[in-house]
């Protein structure tokens, strides 16, 4: 199995122009390949080829207008244009309903947030024995080092992002044994309902509290936003206070990332097969709840518990969003009809359980995935049944509603 690990990179000032050196190539050779076949296809001309291009670019390198991508390594200029092969693809598969539909490839900026190089193996980097990453005509650069790789990597891409940092991307090739034996053994199933009020609700009863990371920066994001639009446009204090709103939102992002990826590592270690609804997130986020809902970053996590799953030798399910998981009661079955958003706990007018409504639903999606989970493990409150002559007793407490750190997730 592939995976990526990315690492924060520190280049020197040399090294820095030679990169904007290498972004700048590796753009100019992708809006020219771009223009070559919009022309063509304008002009009825058939389809050009990536083998026409590849001749292109190697005859544009002879003249006085294009001297200049000699300077680079050649291998990020061909991996350019395998980057625009793949943009066609993407494109044409959205068309005939192989993937989700996205747009046509457009033309690449200068002033574009992310800028990217890809080296492959043929183009001589290497990880350096003092720990530095050896980059073709850009030299060798300081790499922060935040756990061992686990096998030789394959391929590098060096991002720029729009704060202004640098990262290195490794493209790894795992053991799918090794992968195994890092996750204990264990027959647990859970279902997750998301929300929004809390994160995440578990069939167990666990309820995960919802960081709010945009909500908590609002204040800070709103002062950097307003020191960037009383700068003149053009001057070099815009561009200070673009960075520093840059910052500030990746601050942000990685906050959210990192809780995604504890979370996730947590539930797919303890369990063996995941179960989670499939939310209309698109239609969410043009609703009032937009910036909660883009703030809790609901599709990075199931993409997260999906490709961690499929590492690690899980189950993961996704149960359709049509599925009335908070109409029907866990205990009995019944559908009981669509309920309004304020209410957060219900009786089943067929048994008289008492259900709080989104660990109903949690239950309720580990059963549509057809997991093995029983309505008992939730917080359930049955209806009042007369006892028995002679089997009256103390009623049973309810269990204890666990806390964050209870969860075994850090941070809050």
């Amino acid at each position: 199995m592939q995976l990526r690990y990315s690492f924060r990179v520190y280049p020197t000032a040399g090294q820095r122009s030679a990169l904007a050196r290498a972004f700048g190539c590796a753009r100019v050779v992708f809006n020219d390949a771009l223009r070559a076949r919009e022309d063509a296809r304008a002009a009825g001309l058939p389809y050009v080829t990536s083998a026409e291009l590849s001749k292109a670019l190697t005859a544009a390198k002879k003249t006085p207008e294009r001297e200049w991508l000699g300077k680079v390594s050649a291998v990020i200029l061909q991996q350019s244009l395998r980057d625009l092969d793949t943009a066609y693809k993407n494109f044409f598969d959205g068309l005939k309903g192989k993937r989700p539909r996205m747009g046509a490839p457009r033309f690449k900026s200068r002033k574009d947030n992310r800028q990217s190089i890809r080296f492959t193996a043929n183009a001589g980097w290497q990880i350096t024995p003092g720990g530095k990453l050896r980059l073709p005509k850009v030299g060798d650069v300081a790499v922060k080092w935040s756990r061992v790789l686990p096998s030789d990597p394959s391929t590098v891409t060096v991002v720029k992002d729009a704060s202004g940092r640098y990262f290195a991307s490794f493209i790894v090739e795992t053991e799918p044994g090794a992968d195994l034996d890092r996750m204990p053994e264990t027959d647990a199933v859970v279902g997750i309902d998301l929300g929004l009020s809390h994160f995440a609700i578990l069939s167990d009863g666990t309820k995960i509290g919802s960081p709010r990371f945009l909500r908590r920066a609002e204040k800070r994001l709103k002062k950097a936003q307003q020191d960037l639009s009383r700068k003149a446009k053009g001057s070099k204090n815009r561009d200070k206070a673009r960075i520093k709103v840059a910052r500030a939102h990746g601050r942000v992002a990685d906050a959210r990332r990192e809780f995604h990826h504890q979370l996730s590592t947590k539930l797919i270690r303890d369990n063996q097969a995941v179960a989670v609804e499939d939310l209309a997130v698109k239609g969410l986020a043009r609703t009032r709840m937009a910036k909660s809902v883009h703030d809790a970053g609901w599709s990075a996590f199931t993409t997260m518990l999906e490709y961690k799953a499929a590492r690690y030798g899980r189950a993961f399910h996704r149960v359709g969003r049509f599925e009335p998981t908070s109409q029907v009661c866990s205990q009995c079955g019944v559908k009981d009809g669509p309920k309004p958003l304020n209410v957060r706990e219900w009786t089943c007018g067929a048994c008289g359980a008492v259900l709080d409504r989104d660990i109903n639903a949690a239950v309720n999606v580990a059963k549509a995935a057809g997991l093995a989970v029983t309505a008992c493990r939730a917080r359930v409150r049955p209806g009042l049944v007369p006892a028995q002559r002679g089997e009256a007793g103390t009623h049973p407490k309810q269990p204890t509603r666990l806390v964050w750190e209870q969860a075994g997730i850090p941070g809050l």
